[in-house]
């Protein structure tokens, strides 16, 4: 399998016929293993698939003019094998001889020879065309226009320009389009940050210490990130924004924790760091294989302070003893768009107002096991208002002996009006995260 067709058999699993598709980081690790391609062949393959996935509606854009009325009757495969020819045409900017030759080989493969010819007259129109792109004439609508030139479903970009406004619109789509930044959260059981950053140099891994949370180090663009695995155990992947939510919750040793929807573990293993694994932790969590995975990397990073529960959250009734909770809820995820090339197809604009209706059972669920003086942290990796300020502000409402908490000062650049936290997705490589954190009056 060449790295082409590995991008194609990706994309196929994706965007199938019956609808079911895969994840794109599943599908390519499940038939990467027996491709059996180079370093360097793989990563054109990895750039190739995840491109042309997100790149998806920018690339029918490209097409449309030499394909027209034929593109409702072209086989399935043969308009992947298009696409993924004008992606390496228009983005990818590969030679027009090795990518319309490889296009047209292995549509002779998949299809026959009038199919090929197709392909071949569609890229070869393209590579003529290769430079254009939408203008904004062509649209009667802004966000449409945006929407083709980013490729995005428009409901997106309008949700977005609603959020953000116009400044910051373009620097996000486009940023949701690039490689999100790869960070390490260091174990403060086995090293400290300065420690983790000369171990990985050493190894000639390129990073830099996070503005917002002490114990992340973001890897530098570029950074080799073959030589990440470490027998010490002296670091975990975690996104740096995804690390916020318990530096806003500054967990104490021998302090009394509770997180709800603990997943696989990520947060708990950060509030184990910052407690030094004394106090009492309980880790909550409906979802029997996440509690699996997540007690397996409690025991194999050693850890004796946590209690993971099996259990769903909004039903958590819990005595009013905890001096810190944390609530990482479950969302539609439109923060992490770039982390999934495959998302964006798949979300509904009415996705937010669903997942809202569960986010406020587990914050007054959440409310119930923080003491008199104690902190409460609500999470989502999404930045529609509906997941954030709107469900905070009703459970405010609701709970008028809690109250917004003021924020660290380097915090300050992604404070809003309301004085919660809001990380735009894309800039420098950052999810999209919204976070509010509260006090339960004395």
């Amino acid at each position: 399998m060449t790295a082409r067709e590995l991008a194609l058999a990706v994309v196929r699993d994706v965007f199938p016929r019956d609808g079911r598709g895969r994840g794109a980081h599943e599908a390519f690790d499940y038939r990467a293993k027996s491709a059996n391609l180079d370093a360097r062949d793989r990563a054109f393959a990895t750039e190739l698939a995840y491109g042309t996935i997100k790149a998806r509606r920018f690339l029918d854009w490209v097409l449309e003019p030499f394909v027209r009325e034929r593109a409702a009757t072209l086989p399935p495969t043969i308009r992947e094998i298009l696409r993924l020819g004008a992606y390496q045409l228009a983005v990818m900017n590969v030679e027009p001889h090795a990518a319309v030759g490889e296009s047209v080989g292995i549509a002779k493969k998949y299809g026959h020879r009038g199919t090929a010819g197709l392909v071949n007259a569609v890229l070869r129109r393209v590579a003529e065309r290769r430079e254009r792109i939408p203008e904004r004439a062509e649209f009667e609508d802004e966000d449409e226009y945006l929407a083709t030139l980013y490729s995005y479903p428009t409901w997106i970009v309008a949700t977005a320009r609603r959020v953000f406004g116009d400044g910051e619109l373009a620097a996000i789509l486009a940023g949701m389009n690039e490689q999100a930044a790869t960070a390490l959260r260091v174990n403060l059981l086995r090293a400290t940050p300065e420690e983790a950053l000369g171990a990985l140099a050493e190894r000639g891994v390129a990073s830099r210490p996070s503005e917002l949370v002490p114990e992340v180090l973001v890897l530098e663009n570029g950074a080799a990130t073959t030589a990440l695995d470490d027998p010490e155990l002296r670091w975990d992947y975690q996104g740096e924004v995804a690390a916020v939510p318990v530096d806003l919750l500054d967990p104490q040793p021998h302090e009394h924790v509770v997180e709800l929807c603990s997943g696989r573990g990520n947060k708990t293993l950060q509030i184990v760091n910052r407690m030094r694994d004394r106090g009492r932790i309980e880790a909550y969590e409906r979802d029997v294989r996440k509690v699996a995975k997540e007690r397996e990397r409690l025991e194999l990073f050693g850890v004796r302070s946590v209690e993971t529960i099996k259990a769903d959250a909004t039903k958590l009734n819990g005595p009013p003893d905890a001096d810190r909770v944390l609530l990482d809820a479950p969302c539609s995820g439109l923060g992490i768009l770039g982390r999934q090339p495959e998302a964006r197809w798949r979300k509904q604009p009415d996705d937010p107002d669903r997942m809202a209706a569960t986010q406020r059972k587990l914050l007054r669920a959440a409310a119930g096991s923080v003491k008199p003086g104690g902190v409460l942290v609500y999470a989502v990796c999404s930045t529609d208002r509906r997941e954030g300020e709107d469900v905070v502000d009703a459970f405010l409402a609701e709970h008028p002996d809690f109250a917004r908490a003021p924020l660290p000062a380097r915090y300050a650049p992604f404070t809003v009006a309301s004085g919660d936290l809001l990380v735009p997705p894309g800039i420098e490589g950052r999810d999209g995260f919204f976070v509010a954190r509260m006090t339960r009056t004395p």
